[in-house]
């Protein structure tokens, strides 16, 4: 893995840009919602929450896979609290992100151990948490709480 990882946006118009990601992926769009942009893409803040999320959920999937569990389809929902901070500027002031897992926990018998270790595998989100607050639950597929 690269020790450098490197996104260019181009704007396109308003608060339209591109999103090349580099090395032959697909470019996305990101734009702010109304009144500001026209919501043709994510906006920063649904890109970073993605991010977030994204990075939580693999690094579940990789905890897990050290002791050769499958988690199934699971899912994962970042929520970010925008709020003004002291000089009335709007701010992501914390991120909740909600793991469901797609597959009975009773049937990954060393959950317990990769639910200790997991969320010290993601850099995404270990370094987000660094400035912003940052909660984590993992649910079976029935509700229960298994990590919050």
């Amino acid at each position: 893995m690269s020790n450098q990882v490197a996104v260019t946006i181009t704007r396109q118009d308003r608060y339209r840009f591109i999103v090349d990601f580099g090395g032959g992926l697909a470019p996305a769009m990101a734009d702010e919602p109304p009144p500001l942009g026209t919501g043709a893409g994510p906006s920063p803040t649904q890109l970073l929450a993605a991010t977030v999320a994204n990075c939580l959920a693999a690094s579940l999937v990789f905890a897990n896979a050290k002791f050769k569990a499958d988690l199934g389809r699971l899912t994962a929902t970042a929520t970010c609290a925008i709020g003004r901070n002291e000089r009335n500027r709007l701010r992501v002031t914390g991120i909740k992100v909600d793991i469901t897992l797609g597959v009975s926990p009773e049937s990954l018998a060393q959950l317990d151990r990769a639910l200790a270790q997991f969320e010290d595998f993601c850099t995404v989100s270990q370094s987000v948490k660094a400035g912003i607050p940052l909660t984590v639950t993992v649910a079976a597929p029935d509700g229960r709480v298994l990590k919050s």
